[in-house]
């Protein structure tokens, strides 16, 4: 009988020592290194079985580069508008895709609901619900459906062998940290076994071609549970956010290799499963019928999309003595820094009050075209004179007191115009094409002409 080999790894970072310590080498937190048994039985093969025998035809032989088919690969439509965004287009065959996301969030119920929409043959493997679970949450979403096959299994060689019995086109896996392979001696969700099962699940997509989604647990901090490495060796991570309190949810790309990082997913959470939201004006706009002191709204964009957020500001008085700088949904240092030129070049005194500022919606916006919104928010609370709600604002601010061009003006102002909106703020050195008539665009090239505009001073 072999020896029986252990390791110590951290259950932060994942990085490997052999033997115990007591602070980690790798991301320096301390009492975070755990003994696993990392010893395998046998070299296998993703179906569990030794693939030395066919192991001629599967070795890679090198190829020159004008020979590789570098045609488009067909990709898998989801019948998800939102999902379709994020992945750049649809599913890619062979991919392997990451989702991760607070607990109830809402991760199984929106793999379920792809599942169920697919007109492809699907197996969900759930190794936290039993069937009777997921048949109650698959009767509120779509309760006919002849494509789904569900396996409640956590040990991955059983669920290769159902995998060569059903054949499916796409394999969900929900979740990664519950599976355990039976050639890694260590109990399920530890660092070897995420790994291992990862790296088993990655060698049958990319043989057969099959798409596998899988579901990821986090940690406190917000990051994928399990080593760092679990994110490198999939093809797209994707993040599932918002507030269990709220029913809108927001899908991000954290990686993807077939398309763009920038692209944004919204969902409204239903009774009857997960709703695409097509205009996101919906929920990032307020609808008041009264014009209130501290709002703005400013044009930003989300990857290829525009969108219109609300910026809410409330400046008073600083009571404690050292005024506060809160912000949600924007960098704090730029907010501050904008609060700088405000005072050295618009002779406003801020220095002496509180200053807080809200993206609403629950998204954070790190577009610099948003900072003329939040200038016109913040002034506008100090004043306590409200803004118009015919009124946009896209430019950035510069230490000077400029306003500067931002990228893609055009398509802001065609969203602007779109939703209703009258008016526009841009800079005066933007280059625009577009000419339509059912908005004004206003150029200014200095933030007191800003100031000039929206309060006559």
């Amino acid at each position: 009988m072999s020896k029986v080999k252990t390791a110590f790894f951290c259950q932060n970072c994942g990085s490997k020592h052999p033997k115990w310590m007591g602070q980690c080498g790798g991301c320096k937190q301390w009492n975070t290194l755990v003994e696993e048994v990392v010893h395998k039985e046998k070299a296998s093969g993703w179906k569990g079985i030794s693939t030395a025998g066919n192991s001629d035809s599967r070795v890679a032989k090198p190829v020159l580069i004008r020979e590789i088919d570098g045609s488009e690969e067909q990709r898998l439509d989801t019948l998800d508008s939102e999902l379709n965004r994020v992945l750049g287009g649809g599913i890619v065959p062979g991919s392997m895709v990451l989702l991760g996301g607070e607990p109830g969030i809402g991760k199984s119920t929106l793999l379920l609901q792809i599942s169920l929409r697919l007109p492809y043959k699907v197996l969900y493997v759930s190794g936290e619900e039993s069937q009777k679970q997921i048949k109650m949450r698959a009767e509120r979403i779509n309760p006919n459906n002849d494509n789904c096959f569900i396996l409640t299994e956590s040990n991955t060689q059983n669920i290769f062998r159902q995998v060569d019995l059903i054949q499916p086109e796409v394999l969900i896996i929900d979740s990664i940290q519950t599976l355990h392979t039976d050639f890694i001696e260590s109990s399920s969700g530890s660092v070897s076994q995420i790994k291992e099962c990862t790296a088993e699940l990655t060698k049958f997509a990319k043989e057969t071609g099959t798409p596998v989604l899988i579901i990821g647990h986090i940690t406190k901090d917000g990051s994928i549970a399990g080593p760092k490495m679990l994110e490198h060796m999939v093809d797209t991570v994707l993040q599932f956010e918002g507030d269990r309190n709220h029913v809108y949810r927001i899908l991000r790309a954290n990686k993807n290799r077939f398309g763009s990082t920038a692209e944004l997913g919204i969902y409204e959470m239903r009774g009857s499963g997960l709703k695409e939201v097509s205009n996101p004006a919906e929920i990032l706009l307020s609808h008041k019928d009264e014009l209130l002191s501290g709002t703005a709204i400013s044009g930003t964009l989300e990857g290829m999309r525009p969108l219109m957020v609300e910026v809410q500001a409330l400046v008073s008085s600083a009571v404690y003595g050292m005024p506060q700088r809160s912000s949600t949904g924007y960098n704090l240092k730029r907010l501050n820094m904008i609060l700088a030129v405000l005072e050295k070049r618009a002779g406003f005194r801020l220095g002496q009050k509180d200053v807080f500022l809200n993206i609403t919606g629950g998204i954070s916006v790190d577009d610099p075209a948003i900072d003329l919104g939040v200038v016109a928010a913040v002034l506008s609370s100090d004043q306590d004179i409200p803004i118009g709600r015919n009124v946009v604002f896209a430019a950035e601010v510069g230490l000077s007191g400029e306003i500067r061009p931002v990228n893609r003006v055009d398509q802001r102002i065609q969203e602007a115009e779109k939703l209703g909106f009258e008016y526009i703020f841009v800079s005066k050195y933007n280059k625009i094409s577009y000419t339509g008539k059912g908005i004004k665009v206003i150029f200014i090239a200095r933030i007191e002409e800003l100031v000039n505009a929206l309060f006559g001073r």
